[in-house]
């Protein structure tokens, strides 16, 4: 129930930004308002004095990214959008998890190893039934089945091992969909946007450098957003692969020392 309010609170708070863009995009489509900026901008341009590209480079940068969202078409942004969204609404919740599993594992051995000395195995699985994380939770499995001799230890450390490590990397496919997905859904809005600038040529009868250039940035605005949001996304996913290895690594390293513990243990 927690992670999918972690997902549904990440999704909400990326979503209100994907309507403050459609509201943009109903803004700019009154041809009314559009007449009215561009007399104003020239108004302003010629009253104070100011270069039209100084204004555009001192425009803010969530503006900008407006802008250049609405010219690449919401048909084919929406999606991409979406995909970074999601992905990273997952990537999140995923870093959430791995932090609130990781423990001071030094720490912890030594509290098990003192429990054991002094009450034996019920006090060592009381500290680790208290305790969080993946670390804990092998213990807590190796010690339920201490009665059951070493061996049997052994294969439920490492069964149990396999578990959380599964459970660790749980939503990392999704990731890895949306990061494929991202830029293939930019370069079909680029070969579809260039379909439509030469059916453009076609329908005018004449090759105008304006016109081609204009469908050209449209359809190129698709892959550049395809390729950030896959950037973004990788980041992301490499970020939780490491957190997940270091996670592996002290998984094994304790659950090698638990069972030297209790063969320490067996032998009193």
């Amino acid at each position: 129930m927690k992670k999918l309010f972690l997902i549904l609170a990440a999704v909400g708070v990326m979503g209100f930004s994907a309507v403050n863009v459609y509201a943009q995009e109903a803004e700019t489509q009154a041809p009314e308002a559009e007449a009215t900026e561009q007399v104003a901008a020239e108004v302003e341009t010629e009253v104070v004095g100011i270069n039209p590209e100084t204004e555009v480079e001192g425009t803010p940068m969530h503006q900008a990214i407006k802008q250049k969202f609405l010219e690449g078409g919401a048909g084919w942004m929406t999606p991409v959008l979406l995909c970074l969204i999601f992905g990273l609404a997952i990537a999140i919740e995923r870093i959430l998890y791995l932090n609130l599993a990781s423990i001071n594992t030094k720490k912890f051995m030594a509290q098990i190893e003192e429990a054991l000395k002094k009450g034996g195995v019920p006090a060592a699985m009381e500290i680790a039934r208290n305790q969080r994380g993946p670390v804990a939770s092998i213990y807590y499995q190796g010690l339920s089945r201490y009665g059951e001799g070493l061996e049997v230890v052994e294969k439920s450390v490492a069964s149990y091992g396999s578990v959380q490590m599964g459970l660790m990397e749980k939503g990392l496919t999704w990731i890895s969909l949306f990061i494929a997905l991202s830029p293939m859904l930019g370069f079909m809005g680029t070969v579809v946007g260039m379909i439509q600038a030469f059916d453009a040529i076609q329908a005018a009868g004449d090759v105008s450098a304006t016109l081609v250039a204009g469908g050209i940035k449209v359809a190129l605005l698709t892959t550049l957003a395809g390729l950030i949001a896959a950037v973004i996304l990788q980041l992301f996913y490499n970020y939780i692969v490491s957190k997940i290895d270091t996670l592996v690594i002290n998984m094994e390293d304790s659950s090698i020392i638990l069972v030297d513990m209790l063969t320490e243990y067996n032998k009193k």
